[in-house]
């Protein structure tokens, strides 16, 4: 076939290399030497202490020795009373503080996307108890909620209403501690839906309006739908950190009275302080085991039909 002038190289100047072939490159591991600092530390601090606590909840252990007993820390762990009870205290407290941050984050964060006056000093004011220490909520509620000095009771009895023992009563302890993490972290969730809701393009809202949806409307056909991952999330964060939940109660109530209040986390540091260290390492293990049990199901299925927009 002869060349034309137009396929010809021209004088002084190089052939381009040909390409090479495909599936001929050749392989090279340097890459994958950027990822080893990461899974060196991912090791270090994640997996050795992982399953050093698998081991170490199979056996009674000290300071200085360990004797392996099998899966006796367990069966202690779920033949005791108080232990019991925190692991029910868990799933009560997980359940109730997350479903109120979903709820009040979401009607918050309606509110403060729309058109009213002062929206964003309310929503600095909305997210401040976030950044307050939890020890610190914790004592200042801990005054707040005394049964006889309290300020709460007092503003209580000024209307003629006889204010319980937050703190004091077996029947209120739970559900009083479970109301100020609700305080302390709705902020976050309000800011994770806030976030959701200015992404949802305006020409859906403007649509519905011409149509004549009302504000009810566009919230259950609109802004509900779409906020479908916010709503993942704020599920997902919110029960994490229900069910490990430990400095809020043990700074109100250190478990009490009795142990109506305590949860796993407080149970596994009464195990320690008492010197128990195989079995609040077993508790460890069975709060991690539950943590995964619950939320990986329960991820998979709230991230199984994304919204299509």
């Amino acid at each position: 076939m002869a060349i034309t002038s137009s396929t010809r190289p021209r004088a002084g100047t190089k052939a381009a290399p040909a390409a090479p072939a495909a599936g001929g490159k050749a392989y090279t591991p340097y890459k994958f030497w950027f990822y080893l600092p990461t899974a060196v530390l991912y090791s270090i601090l994640f997996l050795v202490p992982t399953f050093a606590s698998f081991y170490y909840s199979l056996t009674r252990w000290s300071l200085f020795e360990s004797k392996f007993i099998g899966f006796e820390n367990f069966v202690t762990f779920f033949q005791e009373p108080a232990l019991v009870k925190g692991f029910t205290n868990t799933l009560i407290y997980g359940a109730v503080t997350s479903g109120a941050k979903v709820v009040l984050g979401l009607l918050l964060a309606v509110l403060l996307t729309s058109r009213i006056v002062g929206r964003g000093y309310l929503r600095s004011v909305v997210f401040f108890p976030v950044l307050v220490s939890t020890i610190g909520v914790g004592l200042m509620f801990q005054v707040m909620m005394n049964p006889e000095r309290g300020i709460i009771n007092g503003a209580l009895g000024v209307i003629g209403i006889q204010g319980p023992g937050w703190l004091t009563d077996p029947k209120w302890a739970l559900l009083s501690i479970a109301a100020v993490d609700v305080w302390k972290g709705v902020g976050l969730a309000t800011l994770i839906y806030i976030a959701g809701i200015v992404s949802i393009p305006r020409e859906y809202m403007e649509a519905a309006r011409v149509d004549g949806a009302g504000s009810f409307e566009t919230f259950r056909r609109i802004v509900l739908p779409l906020c479908k991952p916010a709503t993942v999330t704020v599920i997902i964060l919110s029960l994490i950190g229900g069910l490990r939940s430990f400095e809020l109660i043990w700074a109100m109530t250190r478990g009490g009275p009795g142990f109506t209040s305590d949860v796993i986390s407080s149970v596994i540091y009464k195990q320690y302080q008492a010197g128990f260290y195989g079995l609040s390492t077993a508790g460890n293990v069975i709060l991690f085991l539950l943590v995964t049990a619950i939320i990986l199901p329960l991820n998979l299925f709230l991230n199984r039909k994304e919204v299509d927009m």
